[in-house]
């Protein structure tokens, strides 16, 4: 039996192999095979860095096709898959079977077989030969076969059910018939074209997600994570809950650096657990909050799971939009969740762990922290508004000062950590009883801060692609892990040159294979999440799919939502994140889109990836496979799956904010001001705490059940207020079609019509559906009807679309010839819907009142 201040040692050798067997594979052969394996993976690294770097295009030499790309990294993944994990349980983990050498030496021709055939393939598109459509198969065959070993049987099951589905169509039952594909049609959609296989889920693995997990790995190699740790503990460890609060901070920090939930549990767990429990905490509830930050960790921007750079294939958003839209329901989210160990810490009246900092008064803590804040914002200012200056007058050598700049920072912060101990790596089995001193622990690792800046700076500011941003921030952390040693040893005046550089050396080469080995998963999950992709596109299925949804919600977008998200639970219970996100938004969001326009709700293709993007993550959390909870069970010595069940209950404000967003996308800062983004964020904020209270069923005191179902409806109202004001006040006038023009002519520029339209789909079916037409420049109705490209006929009462000029704004919103325009909302003045927010403030102060009267009677009866 061990005590709470530790954790059972021979559990850990199941956590490294549970972190393995789902990351980056559980088998560690000895000798020259185990010698091969890292190099394989290395060289997989290298060749990523290679192609997305711009030294290709000047050399003009190793340059790949995005389609040759594809195959390269399917070819490794593949091989890397049968060499690193193994077939069976009962399987060798030390060697490597003769069998698994011919199967992965087959699967990486076949997965490079479009790179080695790459010219006489384009000469013969859609028509295979006999040995297309063998290597096909087997590629097939073979992927599926990969699939099982590295994810488990589920995405498996799934893609072969997809593939029988495209075979046997013209004997499939009712609705589901089809008129079937023959084997070489298969073949030649799934493997020989970019519309299976290779096609964009592939596509996004090769040119982004590689070099974020590669910039991850070197950057957890470097000791970001145990420095982020440590930051996290040296701040909040002291308060009530203390180190849980710190384990949702370092969480977060730590998802920048991990696209792995489980890998973030078993790292930040380790030591957060144990210490929680310290405190109060029990094993299950320990184990929840670490599992539900972690989980998190693949919302937060600016380096969020591989589905977000999904979404900017899917969605066709740059890749700093869908930062922009995800920030603040990740913030809020993660805001919430300190909050809700907050009210547990004041629930079992729990202490922190004794801090090391001096005691200083509160002022002063307020005004350091406020100086620094500032400090950090006139930093950012002045950089930002000196590059913005530097680069007209340094022209092509701005890059080169910037650089010189940059290292000339790097050695300085490294000469400032020089002045402090260095941080060690704690041993979580023994116990921790006082906390690391805030000062040093920050100081000593803010060399680690740079490569995030260098990233962020070349998404948001520089505008480069995600794949280049990626590349540059790994390039300069590649630099720090070579130097970071050597100089900080100068600075120390104990320099061993060759030793430290030789160290240095050996991190750089574990985190290019770590980072490839972490990549195995997400490469595999990719290419077979796209033969379900492939599937879709050809069969048609995904019409099927969107009529049964469609019956079964009875045209209920709300109903439709609840669907949606179960069937991503569902999903998710067994297949990995980004294979989950891509099969369900292939398969609803479209449905969703369209079943919202028709009940004349315009709901934005973002919010929709968003919400199921939310829900493929919840996967890791909820029982009965949520193998996160699993992780984190077996750091906590709770059982697993009561530890999902709490997981669950701590995220379902994660749960509750799709739903939000959808109805109300100014969460999604959508069409919102600065000022108005600034005060949606407070509000949000509030209105997540409120919620979080009443999930938690304690504010001030334990409430009753009114004051929870009150304070519900509160956060409700905070997030939704239009909901209310819409019933006082509708913000549409229904005007006749007739008078569409002027309608158009009487509303301001900055505004847009909503019009309801009848004709036909591109199918030839009959469709209603509703869309927002932006009133475009000019002084007269038809002036600006005809800056729209849209001529009408007016026939009585009737408005029918006569013609489309082509390329037009009319066009690109979806009018066509013969469209009926049924009616016409155009806004009207009304109150302002955050007036709503009022009378929300004032019911949230009486319940405050209440349980405030509450707790002093309780007080008073206690001391009596």
């Amino acid at each position: 039996m061990t005590d709470d201040n530790t954790k059972p040692r021979d559990s850990s050798a199941d956590l490294e192999d549970m972190v393995a067997s789902s990351d980056s594979g559980a088998r560690k052969p000895a000798g020259m095979p185990g010698k091969l394996l890292v190099c394989i993976a290395a060289a997989w690294s290298l060749f990523q860095l290679w192609i997305a770097s711009p030294v290709p295009f000047m050399l003009g030499f190793g340059v790949f096709s995005a389609t040759e790309a594809r195959s390269i990294h399917l070819a490794f993944a593949l091989f890397l898959a049968y060499m690193a994990y193994p077939a069976f349980k009962r399987s060798p983990r030390d060697r490597i079977p003769i069998q698994d050498w011919v199967l992965a030496t087959v699967a990486a021709f076949c997965g490079a077989y479009m790179f080695i055939f790459y010219e006489g393939l384009s000469q013969r598109p859609g028509a295979p030969i006999l040995q297309d459509v063998i290597v096909g198969v087997a590629g097939v065959l073979l992927l599926l076969e990969a699939t099982r070993r590295a994810l488990g049987p589920p995405l498996m099951i799934v893609a072969s059910f997809f593939l029988i589905y495209s075979l046997a169509g013209p004997w499939m039952p009712g609705i589901l018939s089809h008129g079937g594909v023959s084997l070489y049609g298969l073949i030649n959609h799934q493997w020989l074209t970019t519309q299976g296989v290779f096609g964009i889920a592939l596509g996004v693995s090769t040119s982004f997600v590689f070099l974020f997990v590669l910039f991850g790995a070197l950057l957890d190699k470097a000791g970001a994570g145990n420095y982020f740790i440590k930051v996290a503990f040296s701040l909040l460890g002291h308060y009530k809950g203390g180190p849980a609060k710190a384990a949702v901070v370092a969480s977060a920090m730590t998802g920048l650096i991990s696209g792995s939930s489980i890998a973030n549990v078993v790292t930040t767990g380790t030591f957060t657990i144990p210490m929680m429990k310290r405190v109060g905490f029990s094993a299950e509830k320990a184990g929840a909050v670490e599992v539900a930050s972690s989980v998190n960790g693949q919302i937060m921007p600016p380096v969020m799971g591989a589905a977000a750079f999904l979404m900017v294939e899917y969605v066709g958003i740059s890749y700093v939009d869908v930062i922009k839209h995800a920030f603040l329901p990740a913030l809020i989210s993660y805001i919430a969740l300190v909050y809700i160990v907050h009210l547990e810490a004041l629930k079992a009246n729990m202490q922190g762990l004794e801090s090391s900092n001096p005691p200083k008064p509160l002022v002063r803590k307020v005004m350091g922290f406020l100086g620094g804040l500032l400090l950090m914002m006139v930093t950012a200012m002045v950089v930002y508004y000196g590059l913005g200056w530097l680069k007209p007058v340094l022209g092509d050598a701005t890059p080169w000062v910037v650089s010189v700049g940059l290292a000339l920072v790097y050695v300085a912060l490294l000469k400032l950590a020089a002045g402090y101990p260095e941080l060690e790596l704690d041993d979580p089995n023994q116990p921790i009883y006082s906390l690391p001193q805030t000062r040093p622990t920050v100081l000593v690792g803010l060399q680690y801060i740079l490569p995030v800046v260098v990233l962020v700076w070349c998404l948001m500011v520089e505008r480069l692609s995600p794949g280049l941003s990626a590349f540059w921030a790994t390039v300069f952390m590649v630099f720090i892990i070579l130097t970071q040693r050597p100089i900080t040893s100068i600075f120390r005046g104990r320099s061993k040159m060759s030793a430290d550089l030789r160290e240095g050396a050996l991190d750089l080469w574990v985190g290019l294979v770590t980072g490839a080995r972490n990549m195995i998963g997400i490469g595999i999950a990719t290419a077979t999440a796209g033969i379900i992709v492939g599937a879709v596109s050809q069969t048609g299925v995904g019409l099927v799919l969107a009529e049964v949804v469609e019956i079964l919600a009875m045209g209920n977008l709300l109903l439709i939502l609840l669907l949606t998200a179960v069937l991503s639970l569902i999903l998710g219970m067994g297949l990995p994140t980004t294979a989950n996100y891509i099969v369900v938004s292939a398969l609803l969001a479209p449905v969703i889109v369209h079943l919202g326009a028709e009940n004349g709700l315009l709901v934005p293709l973002i919010a929709v990836h968003l919400f199921v993007f939310y829900f493929g993550i919840m996967a890791d959390v909820t029982p009965p496979v949520g193998l996160a909870s699993f992780a984190a069970a077996a750091v906590s010595g709770g059982d697993p799956i009561r530890t999902g069940f709490q997981a669950f209950y701590y995220s379902l404000r994660t749960a509750a904010l799709p739903f939000l967003f959808i109805f109300n996308t100014d969460l999604l800062l959508i069409d919102v001001t600065f000022l108005q983004g600034i005060l949606i964020f407070v509000v949000s904020t509030i209105a997540m705490l409120i919620f979080a209270a009443a999930t938690q069923g304690y504010m001030i005191t334990r409430s009753r059940w009114y004051e929870s179902a009150v304070l519900l409806l509160i956060a409700f109202t905070l997030f939704r207020p239009g909901f209310w004001m819409d019933m006082i006040h509708d913000p549409y006038e229904s005007m006749p079609p007739a008078q569409f023009v002027e309608a158009m002519g009487s509303a301001d520029e900055d505004s847009a019509l909503r019009i309801q339209i009848a004709g036909l789909d591109a199918f030839g079916d009959p469709m209603t559906t509703y869309m927002t037409v932006p009133v475009p420049d000019g002084d007269s109705g038809q002036e600006r009807l005809d800056n729209l490209g849209l001529e009408l006929l007016i026939e009585g009462d009737k408005a029918i679309v006569d013609m489309v000029a082509y390329g037009s704004q009319a066009s690109d919103l979806g009018f066509d010839f013969d469209q009926e325009i049924i009616e016409v909302l155009a806004p009207v003045d009304r109150w302002t819907k955050e007036l709503m927010w009022i009378p929300a403030f004032l019911v949230f102060g009486l319940v405050i009142m209440l349980q405030r009267r509450r707790r002093d009677n309780m007080a008073a009866t206690a001391t009596a």
